[in-house]
């Protein structure tokens, strides 16, 4: 009998180390927990081009897949790419950092996907974590501009039907 007694304050002791044990646990883990960054996620199409634009509090910093926007190729349609950050102001863009991956299409698709995915983001980040002047204020100047800043082009590629060498072109029909 007397082991028994003994077994089950040895448990017991080892439940309370184990309880206090697991709370010390989650206290580190609440301490660690990061606080929750003010970000948010916009997309820009261009036929089949996707340029996703992360968007956080920050310092000025726009990268497209990992290189500075200034250095973006072509280089002929580097200031498409610029577009909205000439016509806001650099200003608006000193508290913010912009993150965009861009993949699909060709190179014009891809940076009237970046532009458009730029100015969505600063759009989105001003409506949630801004004032919502500020972000008519962004977007009516946006839209007098170019809509297309803002709204996704919905022309695609017609596909190639039979009978012809394209979606619409027939060959050529003899009568003798």
């Amino acid at each position: 009998m007397k082991d028994s007694g003994a077994f089950r304050v040895l448990a017991l002791s080892t439940r309370a180390a184990a309880a206090a044990e697991l709370a010390a646990t989650l206290e580190r883990q609440e301490m660690a927990t990061p606080v929750a960054v003010e970000s948010v996620q916009c997309f820009g199409r261009k036929k089949t081009a996707v340029a996703v634009a992360h968007c956080k509090r920050g310092r000025g910093l726009i990268k497209v897949n990992g290189v500075p926007i200034e250095l973006v190729k072509p280089e002929i349609l580097r200031l498409k790419a610029f577009e909205p950050i000439l016509l806001l102001g650099r200003q608006r863009f000193m508290d913010v950092d912009l993150r965009i991956r861009v993949r699909g299409g060709g190179k014009t698709s891809q940076i009237y996907a970046i532009r458009q995915s730029i100015a969505k983001a600063l759009v989105a980040f001003h409506q949630k974590y801004v004032d919502e002047q500020s972000k008519k204020e962004i977007k009516d100047i946006l839209a007098r501009y170019d809509r297309t800043l803002l709204v996704a082009d919905p022309r695609r590629c017609e596909p190639k039907k039979f009978g012809g060498r394209g979606a619409r072109a027939r060959f050529q029909k003899s009568y003798r």
